[in-house]
């Protein structure tokens, strides 16, 4: 399924947007994109990856809790000259380092499988959602679809899973870190007295309360500059994704644009989703640079601005070279946590903006969901029929009026009408995947097959192709062959297990011959064939329909046609006026124009 048209896209997530969310209500949906898989038929795969996952953090925590005590005996030993507890303290270092790795590179591993997983059971639960009860046909249908419902499947979900673990794991990680440093920092930072209108004041563990202060100076500031780039990353997905629709629209459409000698428009209008995909690009960009400007200050005066704050101690005697390097090492590790904001606030606008786009690609399918009530449904029934049927568009204009028919088996009916009259929407009825309307539509349990006037050709062996929609093993090499040949297609017989995108391989006269092979194939109950010769020769277009009845004589043949060549093929015909307040259907003389 391509992309859906940016134009018809937009209303929905305008209605949507991020900035209209109340955060609490945000925080809840995105709750709610989390927690089915924890709930779900896999959550003890799930909960155990996770929970190996959270323990490394924790350890590499712990890691760095042994290391920031080496530093202290490192540089202690250094100071004293030492050099037996200097050899010591290298030994030590080497089994820190190696378990440092160890833990770094199963932790790795361990969240790779852990968000693969997570993104695998979220795709296939979206996949299910999309294509359950049509929404991929009824989103297009509907004019107000989400745009580039691909693209949130592809690219959204990944984006999601990762940037959740990550930042998830980096604020237990920071907070961990936070609980096991403050500890260190306060009693190694030791008390501060300074002196303050002419009395002393005293401030135990001073290099907490200098980190709090300045992680918190530091988080607003990020907060404050890169407060656009949520709705900035947004609009990039968005732009990023009409730019690629784009491309594969003329992929998709090659031919007709070389034969309209289409290239300035096409180019014109990639140049111009282009355009927008620059645009909005310098507008992050430029965000992106104010915040790393405060970051990059930031995070350099950090470096130094500990050994500044712990000099007066130093300098005055209580404190060693060791003690002044846990101290630095702490602060960092203090004010580290602390900024976590800071340093993931580009991430955090990231991760919101493709939960947003999630989160309202859940709006257009629960909407669907939520309309099921209001809309035409087949129920079974021994043969294709429509009971006081009236069809209308998706914004409620009438089509059809008040129709009945019924297709018994093993009959030949004619559908004919003016161009713009409603047929292909009466067929799509009759076949029960047109939604808008009222009145009683039956379906047979199976054994239908439509063959429009541009058939469907998945990509994938030319077996596949033309087996479709029964799997490429339902029929042996040899049936497969005649159908072929018998279709027209010779040249196609012996290229079985060639994969191409046939739609493109193949002529529009090629393709509807194949189509012709397919039904042989399936052999349907009831065949729909909607202008299906309209690319052949009349003298092909009356062979293969020849064929039909000669292959499948109990099945019923339903067509809609202008060739009068294919009127004799037919017992029935009925015809579609059109008329104020939906076109009339009326039985019709089988010769009848």
């Amino acid at each position: 399924m391509s992309a859906t048209s940016p134009t018809a896209g937009g209303k929905l997530d305008d209605a949507v947007a991020p900035a209209q969310k109340p955060e609490g209500r945000f925080a809840r949906r995105a709750w709610g994109l989390v927690k089915p898989y924890f709930a779900s038929e896999r959550r003890w795969q799930a909960i155990g990856l996770l929970a190996a996952v959270v323990a490394l953090n924790l350890v590499t925590v712990y890691v760095d809790v042994l290391i920031n005590a080496f530093q202290r005996d490192f540089f202690n030993a250094l100071e004293t000259k030492d050099y037996a507890e200097f050899t010591r303290q290298l030994w030590r270092f080497t089994g820190l380092a190696f378990a440092f790795i160890l833990v770094a590179v199963y932790k790795f591993y361990l969240t790779q499988l852990f968000e693969l997983r997570w993104r695998t059971w979220l795709t296939e639960r979206y996949v299910d959602g999309w294509l359950s009860h049509r929404a991929y046909y009824r989103l297009e249908l509907g004019g107000t679809a989400t745009d580039n419902p691909d693209q949130r499947i592809a690219e959204d979900i990944r984006m999601f899973t990762e940037y959740t673990v990550s930042l998830s794991m980096g604020l237990l990680s920071s907070l961990v870190t936070l609980g096991s440093f403050v500890a260190i920092l306060w009693v190694v930072s030791g008390p501060l007295t300074v002196a303050l209108f002419g009395t002393e004041l005293t401030i135990p563990g001073y290099m907490v309360w200098v980190a709090l202060l300045y992680a918190l100076v530091g988080s607003w500031i990020s907060y404050a500059i890169g407060r656009p780039l949520i709705g900035l990353n947004f609009a990039q997905q968005r732009f990023e994704a009409d730019f690629r629709y784009g491309l594969v629209r003329v992929r998709e459409h090659a031919e007709s644009i070389a034969l309209y000698r289409g290239e300035p428009p096409e180019r014109a209008g990639l140049v111009q989703r282009f355009g927008r995909v620059v645009a909005n690009y310098w507008a992050l960009v430029r965000a992106q640079k104010r915040l790393i400007w405060a970051q990059s200050f930031y995070g350099q005066l950090a470096v130094i601005f500990p050994f500044v704050v712990a000099a007066p101690r130093y300098f005055n005697g209580p404190l060693k070279l060791g003690d002044v390097m846990q101290i630095s090492n702490a602060f960092g590790q203090v004010q580290g946590s602390l900024s976590w904001f800071v340093s993931a606030y580009a991430q955090l606008a990231t991760w919101k903006a493709t939960t947003d786009r999630l989160l309202t690609f859940d709006d257009a399918l629960a909407a669907l969901r939520g309309s099921e009530g209001r809309l035409l449904h087949a129920v079974p029934g021994t043969a294709p029929a429509l009971r006081e049927v009236a069809l209308e568009t998706p914004r409620g204009t009438p089509i059809v009026a008040r129709a009945s028919l019924e297709v018994a088996p093993g009959e030949r009916l004619l559908v004919t009408g003016p161009s713009g009259s409603g047929k292909s929407t009466l067929f799509r009825a009759l076949a029960g995947i047109w939604p808008y309307g009222s009145g009683r539509v039956e379906q047979p349990g199976g054994g239908v097959l439509f063959l429009p006037q541009r058939p469907y050709l998945p990509i994938g062996t030319l077996r596949a192709t033309v087996s479709y929609p029964a799997a490429p093993d339902a029929f042996d090499d040899a049936t497969i062959a005649r159908a072929l040949r018998d279709c027209r297609l010779p040249q196609l017989a012996d290229r079985l297990d060639e994969e191409a995108a046939w739609d493109r391989r193949l002529s529009p006269g090629e393709q509807q011959r194949l189509a012709f092979a397919r039904a042989l194939l399936n052999a349907p109950r009831w065949l729909f064939l909607d202008e299906a010769t309209a690319a052949l020769d009349e003298a092909t277009g009356t062979a293969l329909y020849a064929l039909l009845l000669e292959r499948l004589p109990d099945a019923a043949v339903v067509s809609i046609a202008h060739d009068a060549s294919v009127a004799a093929f037919h017992r029935r015909r009925v015809h579609l006026t059109p008329a104020e307040g939906g076109a009339r259907l009326a039985e019709a003389p089988i010769g009848g124009g």
